[in-house]
């Protein structure tokens, strides 16, 4: 079996006990893949799901098996608590077995530039209008979420490899595409006032992976709709990749330059499922690559 050596991992919104959390895949995923540091940033369990049904499949038992496992080889495992796991916060000053609890990590990565992780959910007033607003997003998503588990179902069915249909529709609506541009602005802004080289999140299910304004922005993704994962290898290149049934780069930064900002960042956007439904390799990450 070939399991693939990273420096550093970044995972987030796994959602565990969410009907929606694409298990199958990341079970495939950490079995092949193994770090020297696992920084998991937030909401990796869904107490808010968990709350209203009980929902606990055996792949859910696999990962925590998989990821602890992996602490017991020597890879240390960082968790940064985010809004579904929240109440985990309340424990920052213990650690869970050989699992480190955080707020927020800095990582340095091999290339010396240090990277800010937390989870996201900081920057809600600076995304959202009011809490109304809030609520008709949450409703729209849960719907959007709904259609993804049967379409994905009616592809496995026929054959078809995994693509987020989720994905491809909220990519289209503008006040969406409003609310991640304001999303990785007010997280560069909290990077810069850090003094940090980059902030890496998750929170908003949008795979990422931009410089803007000098500040790397980085964003892991989800294992509900985009099943991404963030990468650091032993040089010090940090890449976004996607691991469904055909694993695949997105995007990369080698890690020793800081490229020209983006000021008009254009946000990820899933491709329609013509020939391979995978999302494509952006254009090199709006030119940062």
């Amino acid at each position: 079996m070939t399991v693939f050596s990273h420096r550093t991992l970044w995972l987030s919104d796994i959602h565990l006990g969410n009907r929606d959390c694409k298990a199958e895949f990341l079970v495939h995923f950490l079995t092949h893949n193994k770090a020297d540091t696992l920084i998991l940033v937030g909401d990796i369990v869904d107490l808010w799901s968990l709350k209203n049904k009980h929902f606990w499949p055996e792949s859910h038992n696999q990962i925590i098996r998989l990821i602890l496992k992996r602490a017991e080889q020597g890879c240390r495992v960082i968790y940064i608590p985010g809004n579904h796991d929240g109440a985990i916060r309340k424990f920052l000053a213990y650690n869970l077995g050989a699992v480190e609890l955080y707020d927020q990590y800095t990582h340095t990565t091999a290339s010396g530039r240090r990277i800010l992780a937390l989870h996201g959910d900081q920057f809600d007033s600076l995304v959202c209008h009011s809490r109304f607003y809030a609520m008709i997003g949450d409703l729209g998503y849960d719907a959007l979420l709904f259609i993804n588990r049967w379409w994905h179902l009616y592809r496995k069915l026929r054959n078809k490899p995994y693509w987020s249909l989720a994905g491809y529709l909220k990519a289209r609506v503008e006040q969406a595409n409003q609310a991640i541009e304001r999303f990785s602005r007010a997280a560069v802004n909290y990077a810069r006032q850090q003094e940090v080289d980059g902030i890496i999140c998750g929170h908003i299910h949008h795979p990422d992976i931009v410089d803007i304004d000098g500040i790397l922005y980085l964003n892991d993704g989800d294992w509900i709709e985009s099943c991404t994962y963030m990468a650091e290898s032993h040089q010090g290149e940090i890449s976004l990749s996607r691991w469904t049934d055909k694993p695949h780069r997105l995007a990369s930064h080698n890690g020793f330059r800081v490229d020209k900002p983006a000021p008009h960042h254009r946000p990820v956007r899933q491709p329609e499922p013509a020939g391979d439904p995978i999302l494509t390799t952006r254009r090199k990450a709006d030119k940062v690559a």
